[in-house]
């Protein structure tokens, strides 16, 4: 009697560990789990804990739970929190205080846009701004210091071009840098443009900091609000989670305390910047940390190999088309990057390299291969960020190495225009070369690198599946063999990104037992016409059950 009196105990102690009924029950909406085994649903129940609780039809899941609350999607499209798996958030954040240049003309439009933007700053103020591009302009070529010093004699200038991989500076600014910038020198992992001997203004890759550093600092409430603007307009567009590619300690010390606040609305995945103190400081917690919230973590270091194929820093294995002589840029001595990479290794962070030209492309496989060694055969994970112009015969060696190919599909759509200029038709045929990585069963995990594109994941499924510009441009898409169908770009932004940070048992699906993080748009990415993806808006964003954004209505309310 006492035996079964135990046993009975046992049991109901064992039920009421297991939630009886849902805090909260989605209905009225037609769900894209991209859980292979329940791949369309009606209805979502999850608990206090932000955990899915069941995926099904709505008639059975309110008969399951009659007590929970309700919400109502409307008649919305539900798919898993979108997660962005290559963006630098503080980058994002700091463009409210920039002159935003991008989609300038000419070089006349832009300076326009610098003379509005400079009367509202105090007369010492740098002038800063981001986005310029050269391909865009008529000319194609780069500007000078002397464009800028017509319209600002006095003031600093400092602009990144688009890719944020070089800067276009005035004199004023060139003559705060700590060394003198004319003469035949060049820095390591970089290239001051230059007019014989005299700079031109142009300042690529790793030359960028000689005039950077010279530039006051963001003060530690500048960068929490910076974050703050940027978790904003990322839950805005539907992202319930960014790969942060790069962060030093002193700024993630401030996510840490923002994280400590409960100030993070989306799951942070952050990557140390390079080798430094940041990763000095990853590895002293054994390679991987997790705030006890779960919105912000860092597991990783970011790299780089090689520059910008617009600045035509990428590293390449052949002379530029339209630059002879060129091959491009190693940002990173490949002896320092081993260095770096062994660093990682033994401490186990997972190691994401920046690469964009085949021959920087090539050094981090060769590289990654003889740190791993017989580890290849081990759940790594290591990524390449970009990936973007690879070999042919190197792109089975991604599978080889078990790698992850995290790459960005507005990045063709944008490059379009001139890559085979840079590139000639051959090299394209391993640029950008989705299916190809598909075919050797590549994992991949879809981005934007914003803010060198758009924030907006809409635009990245909308490049991925066209591969067209926003005019429908080309016709049938710019080598359209290597389009990828709708599911498979919704996967790069939720299972294939999720994988990618470690995190495929908590989010990338909408199953039960995982988070309940999911979109609600106005129109189905699934079924509507090409060119509608891209317009397709979220209604609401949500991470672990409960709303991080509600879009306005017409009359000012929230749905």
């Amino acid at each position: 009697m006492r035996l079964s009196v135990r046993f009975s105990v046992i049991a109901l102690l064992a039920t009421a560990m297991v939630p009886l009924y849902a805090t909260t029950l989605l209905t009225h909406a037609r769900i894209h789990t991209m859980d292979p085994d329940r791949p369309v649903a009606t209805a979502l129940a999850w608990g206090d804990d932000g955990k899915l609780l069941a995926v099904g039809e709505a008639a059975d899941l309110i008969k399951r739970y009659p007590e929970a609350s309700t919400v109502d999607a409307q008649g919305g499209i539900v798919v898993p929190g979108l997660i962005d798996a290559h963006g630098h958030l503080l980058g994002l954040g700091i463009l409210s205080n920039q002159v935003d240049l991008v989609g300038s003309k000419t070089k006349a439009e832009a300076i326009e846009r610098l003379k509005a933007w400079a009367v509202k700053l105090p007369p010492d103020a740098w002038l800063i701004g981001r986005g310029w591009d050269q391909n865009r302009w008529p000319e194609k070529s780069f500007p000078s210091a002397a464009d800028l010093d017509k319209a600002f004699p006095e003031r600093p200038v400092y602009l990144e071009r688009v890719d944020g991989h070089a800067v276009w500076v005035n004199s004023a600014a060139m003559k705060r840098a700590k060394r003198a910038l004319d003469g035949d020198w060049q820095p390591e992992g970089g290239r001051i443009q230059r007019l014989g001997s005299k700079a031109s203004g142009v300042l690529i890759d790793s030359a960028q900091a000689l005039v950077r550093d010279a530039m006051p600092p963001l003060t530690p409430q500048q960068t929490r609000d910076a974050y703050r603007h940027a978790f904003a307009d990322a839950v805005a567009a539907g992202l319930t989670g960014v790969h942060d590619a790069g962060v030093s300690l002193d700024d993630f010390k401030q996510l840490q305390a923002l994280a400590s606040a409960g100030e993070i609305p989306l799951r942070l995945y952050e990557m140390a910047d390079g080798n430094n103190a940041a990763l000095e400081w990853l590895c002293q917690q054994g390679g991987h940390w997790t705030d006890p919230s779960g919105r912000l973590r860092m597991h990783a270091v970011k790299l780089y190999m090689d520059g910008a194929l617009g600045s035509r820093g990428a590293a390449l294995l052949t002379d530029y088309n339209d630059d002879h002589g060129n091959r491009g840029i190693f940002v990173t001595s490949p002896e320092a990057y081993r260095t770096a990479v062994e660093k990682a290794h033994r401490c186990q962070a997972q190691v994401a390299t920046h690469a964009i030209g085949d021959r920087g492309n090539r050094t981090v496989l060769d590289t990654y291969q003889a740190v791993l060694g017989k580890d290849a055969a081990n759940d790594n994970r290591w990524r390449v960020e970009h990936a973007q112009i690879v070999a042919l015969e190197d792109i089975p060696r991604f599978a080889q190495l078990r790698l992850i190919a995290s790459m960005q599909p507005t990045h063709a759509t944008s490059d379009m225009p001139w890559a085979e200029q840079r590139l000639g038709v051959a090299r394209l045929k391993g640029a950008y070369a989705w299916q190809r990585f598909i075919h050797e069963r590549v994992p991949l995990a879809f981005g934007s690198d914003f803010p060198v594109e758009s924030v907006n994941p809409m635009l990245g499924m909308y490049a991925a599946v066209t591969r067209q510009d926003l005019s429908g441009q080309p016709p049938g898409g710019w080598f359209p063999d290597q389009r990828v169908s709708r599911i498979q770009a919704l996967a790069g932004f939720t299972r294939g990104a999720a994988y990618a940070a470690f995190m495929e048992a908590e989010v990338g699906m909408l199953k039960p037992g995982l988070r309940a993080d999911f979109v609600i748009l106005n129109g189905d990415p699934l079924t509507v016409a090409p060119r509608e993806i891209a317009d397709l808006k979220p209604l609401s964003t949500w991470v672990d059950g409960k709303a991080v954004y509600r879009a306005p209505q017409k009359n000012g309310a929230t749905p």
